[in-house]
């Protein structure tokens, strides 16, 4: 038996103009987090990519917006993302992050996280943070090497209808 040789990734970067290019990786991660959410099910099965595209864009017009992608040299293909933004109040913030199964444990999510936090660091952010979803606790340790730490827990009210 032969051995499997590490993946080539390729790192590019870019403003929101490059957010199409994260929908069907986008769309794997909202599958996840309706399938791990404990209470807010309902969200992500209504949620769509075009409403977070928007969602996403109106933040980048209150500020600046990073597109960093992980590039399968062989394929060609995005196995990897994160969309980062630092507003107005120079505050960054990890949007969206996502790696496809079979390359993570490879440093894929370590690299799009470093390159984003050193944008956010050139973009003179002065506090960083990102949220997670409850059900989604398995990531902590990810974001914990990278100095981030639970804060406070939101809660918010399930609509019923």
């Amino acid at each position: 038996m032969g051995l499997v040789s590490k993946p080539k990734i390729t790192f590019a970067h870019g403003n929101e103009s490059r957010l199409d290019e994260i929908k069907v990786l986008w769309e794997h991660l909202n599958q996840c987090m309706n399938e791990r959410s404990t209470h807010f099910k309902q969200h992500f099965s209504a949620m769509t990519f075009a409403k977070r595209k928007k969602e996403l864009l109106k933040k980048a017009s209150c500020g600046v917006m990073r597109v960093d992608l992980a590039v399968d040299e062989l394929c060609g293909e995005v196995v990897g993302y994160l969309v980062s933004s630092v507003n107005s109040e120079k505050v960054g913030c990890v949007e969206s992050i996502f790696v496809s199964e079979l390359f993570r444990g490879i440093g894929v999510g370590d690299k799009l996280m470093s390159n984003a936090l050193a944008w956010m660091e050139e973009k003179g952010a002065v506090e960083k943070m990102l949220e997670v979803t409850v059900g989604n606790e398995q990531v902590h340790g990810f974001y914990e090497r990278f100095g981030f730490l639970p804060r406070q827990t939101l809660f918010k009210q399930v609509n019923k209808g």
